[in-house]
């Protein structure tokens, strides 16, 4: 079986992906690539692509992102008809341990004495969908990303930075101290303290965290080579056992309503 998945998953990949293994020992084999959605849909399901040089199959069994529209694409192109919103997470901000820069909220990030490292608004939709929108919502967007849109670059020089592949980048430029502070996913702060990691989060309260608009939709594909395996996997994902490890990992548990399968509007 092979799963494409948002990103910001990674951290629960190995727990849950045992998990299911061992309740149904007759999947032997489970690829997954966590990577933005953007990119596996555009450079791989609707064309042809490749991970580092290296060409692999463009018809995973199940695909998942944090924006529906990205399977409402796949249902044009009549690859899926079917998700289910399996979880959600919500906006918070990092910064180094201890909080040196005395961060207290996302209306700091309109302070002038702060470097920022912030996910690309081109292939992340972390920030193009949520992040950008939270800095609209407290009039912050120009002065934080100056309207800039590119990728690995200093959205505004010196102040703020925009990743290249992944928000996952944001940590390690705080740790070597070229940044103070980002926007990630909460999911990622709790993985970043459980690992040792010289990091902290500043809570978002709502609804600038996006809490509200954040789910994950997840899918079969049509044209995957194993339709039963990919079934039982969605099984699996809307049980007790996988809510609770995605919880254990900061996740917000799907209601029993959106676990159930519908057709993609």
């Amino acid at each position: 079986m092979r799963a494409s998945l948002a990103g910001n998953q990674f951290m629960v990949m190995e727990e849950l992906i045992s998990d299911f293994q061992k309740r149904h020992p007759d999947i032997k084999t489970v690829f997954v690539e966590t990577i933005p959605p953007g990119q596996i849909l555009k450079g791989q399901l609707l064309k042809q692509g490749s991970i580092e040089g290296q060409k692999i199959a463009m018809n995973p069994d199940l695909y998942a992102s944090v924006n529906l529209g990205h399977l409402k694409k796949l249902k044009a192109k009549w690859r899926m008809d079917k998700y289910m919103i399996y979880t959600h997470n919500k906006l918070e901000l990092m910064v180094a341990k201890g909080n040196p820069k005395g961060i207290k909220s996302p209306e700091d990030l309109g302070r002038d004495d702060l470097v920022q490292s912030h996910p690309n608004p081109l292939t992340e939709g972390i920030f193009k969908f949520y992040g950008a929108q939270m800095l609209r919502d407290l009039g912050l967007y120009e002065k934080v990303t100056g309207n800039a849109k590119c990728k690995g670059c200093w959205a505004v020089p010196g102040k703020t930075w925009f990743t290249q592949r992944h928000h996952r980048e944001t940590p390690q430029r705080i740790e070597e101290g070229k940044a103070d502070v980002g926007i990630v996913w909460t999911t990622e702060i709790t993985h970043a303290k459980a690992t040792g990691r010289n990091i902290d989060g500043v809570p978002i309260s709502a609804p600038y965290n996006q809490q509200d608009k954040v789910g994950y939709a997840i899918g079969t594909l049509k044209d995957g080579r194993n339709h039963n395996n990919a079934e039982t996997f969605l099984a699996y994902l809307a049980s007790a056992p996988a809510q609770g490890i995605y919880a254990k990992y900061g996740f917000v548990n799907a209601t029993e309503d959106e676990l159930n399968l519908k057709p993609i509007p």
